[in-house]
Order: C-alpha cells, then sequence, then structure tokens
C-alpha cells in the first residue's frame, strides 16, 4: 500500500500534509483491508442514508460520549469500541463526515486525547460532500469486520484539551484565545449558530481577550476543502497575528467547530501547542462569575 497522503501534484504547502488524504486517493484504496474508513456526521442517521463502501459509522452522541456527565469514554471503552469496527495498530484510519468535515476532525481530536499518535489517522479532505460532488457511490450495506487488536492508553487531558481553570488562567496571562463560531454568536447576537435554535447558554458574548475567526474561513466552499497553505496562513498569521510557537486555545459552542480550527493549526500550519477548549461556550456562558466580553 502507498503512504496515505494528499495528491502528489497537489502541494498545497502544508506543515503535515500526509494527514490528508484526497479523495481520489481513498477510491483507490477502497478495497485494501489495511484502511478503515470511518464516517463521523453532525447528523447522526445520515450513515444510514449512504456512505462510501466499507465504512463503519462512529456516532459522536452514542459512541464517543460518556453515558453520564459531559465528558468522554474510559480508555476500556474507547478501546473496545475502536475494536469493535475492526480497528488494530496497523489499520490506517480515514475519518471523513458531513459539514465540511467538522465530526470528522472532531473524531481526529478524541484519537489524539487518547495518545493514538502512532496509529496512522487520516481525514479525507472535502468530506461526503467532496465525495458525492465527484460521483462517488454511496451504499447503504453496513459492513462487519473482525474485532481489531488496538491497545488505546490512559486518555491524556492536558496536550490537546484544556479545561475551564485553564481557560481562567489564559485570559488572565492575555494568551491567544480563538473563537471560530459565527460573528452572530461572537457579538452576544446568538448564542447558537443561525438557523439553529437559539438555545444552549444564559449569557452571549465571547470569552474576553478572544479573536474571531470563523472555522468555514479555513474552507474552501467550491471544493470542501482545506484552502492552501498559503492562504491559511494568511488568516491565521497575518490577519489573526497568531504565530507558530504561540499558546492557542480554541473554542465554539460544544467544541467540535473549534477541533477543526484546532486541526488546522496544528497539523495544516505547524503550531505547537494548541488545546480545544470543548466546554466551549455552552458551558462558559452558563457559569457563574465568569468574565465576558462584548464587542
Amino acid at each position: 500500500m502507498s503512504a496515505p497522503g494528499v495528491d502528489t501534484d497537489a502541494d498545497r504547502g502544508y506543515a503535515h500534509p500526509g494527514v490528508l488524504v484526497s479523495t481520489e486517493w481513498v477510491a483507490e484504496n477502497l478495497a485494501d483491508p489495511g484502511v478503515r474508513l470511518v464516517e463521523c456526521d453532525e447528523d447522526v442517521l445520515l450513515y444510514e442514508t449512504g456512505h462510501i463502501p466499507g465504512a463503519v459509522k462512529l456516532d459522536w452522541v452514542h459512541e464517543l460520549t460518556a453515558p453520564v456527565g459531559r465528558d468522554y469514554l474510559t480508555r476500556e471503552r474507547m478501546q473496545a469500541l475502536l475494536r469493535s469496527k475492526g480497528i488494530s495498530r496497523e489499520t490506517t484510519v480515514v475519518l471523513y463526515g458531513d459539514r465540511d468535515n467538522w465530526w470528522a476532525t472532531f473524531g481526529f481530536w478524541v484519537f489524539r486525547l487518547f495518545g493514538l499518535n502512532h496509529l496512522r489517522v487520516r481525514v479525507m479532505d472535502g468530506g461526503r460532500a467532496r465525495w458525492t460532488e465527484q460521483g462517488g457511490a454511496l451504499f447503504t450495506q453496513v459492513p462487519r469486520y473482525p474485532d481489531g487488536n488496538i491497545t488505546v492508553g490512559p486518555r491524556n487531558d492536558r496536550d490537546v484539551r484544556v479545561f475551564r481553570d485553564g481557560v481562567l488562567a489564559h485570559v488572565a496571562e492575555r494568551l491567544p484565545l480563538v473563537d471560530v463560531r459565527s460573528p452572530e454568536e461572537f457579538r452576544g447576537e446568538r448564542v447558537h449558530m443561525p438557523d439553529y435554535p437559539d438555545e444552549g447558554a444564559v449569557a452571549r458574548g465571547h470569552i474576553p481577550g478572544a479573536l474571531s475567526i470563523p472555522w468555514q474561513r479555513a474552507v474552501d466552499p467550491d471544493t470542501h476543502c482545506f484552502r492552501p497553505g498559503p492562504e491559511l496562513r494568511s488568516v491565521y498569521r497575518l490577519e489573526g497575528g497568531l504565530k507558530p510557537n504561540d499558546d492557542v486555545v480554541t473554542y465554539c459552542r460544544i467544541g467540535e467547530r473549534s477541533s477543526h480550527t484546532w486541526f488546522v493549526l496544528t497539523y495544516l500550519l505547524g503550531f505547537t501547542k494548541v488545546r480545544n477548549y470543548d466546554g466551549s461556550w455552552t458551558e462558559w456562558g452558563n457559569l457563574v462569575g465568569a468574565p465576558v466580553e462584548m464587542p
């Protein structure tokens, strides 16, 4: 099997280009037993309407979160989950999904949360939308694979995740925060995305000192793919003023859009310390006494 990566004629100036695979690469490797396609969607019912042949479903609502409390799985449950999807240590996992890979990058972030750096985890650039717009087939047949043998280590809540007390310290030290929500949410006009019920938090506004860089600025709306490296650097470094060695925290409403920006900064731009505040505005906007800023 060839090494997973972007098209050889599409060097787009990323720090870690091998973290992405193209839809063409996926089409060429559908029959490879060492590749496991994993679909993770915002719409948890979308997979059943049709998915890339051989892909398994990763349900962020019912599979990745703990049944009690707002947190993620234990090590044991995560290991059992991945094994049930036929994932072994030598497997190349390719994540993709709807909404320009929101939840695919969230799934990638959760893999990193469990320290699965040794596992070959990739994201299919462009997601479901690019696959279907290019004429890729979707099937409703659910594949069955023998259990894998992946070993999952202890969860690492330090390197890629930050909790509210850490964010409070971040604010006090005036370190970079990136609010990836819509401009309406940042300005306090809404507490949820446009076209969604305006609910989820009591307070409106943003965390003091945060930069407003909506997540979708990293995506080309025509192709659904990530923008080339030079364009991303223009958005985050020239406009945003962020530097690769900065200690950066990203946040949104529940942590999924901010995982997308975490992925961009960490893997496409090569930032060395980026953490996702997955409590995000649903937690911050409901905390008593948490500082809030309005434009």
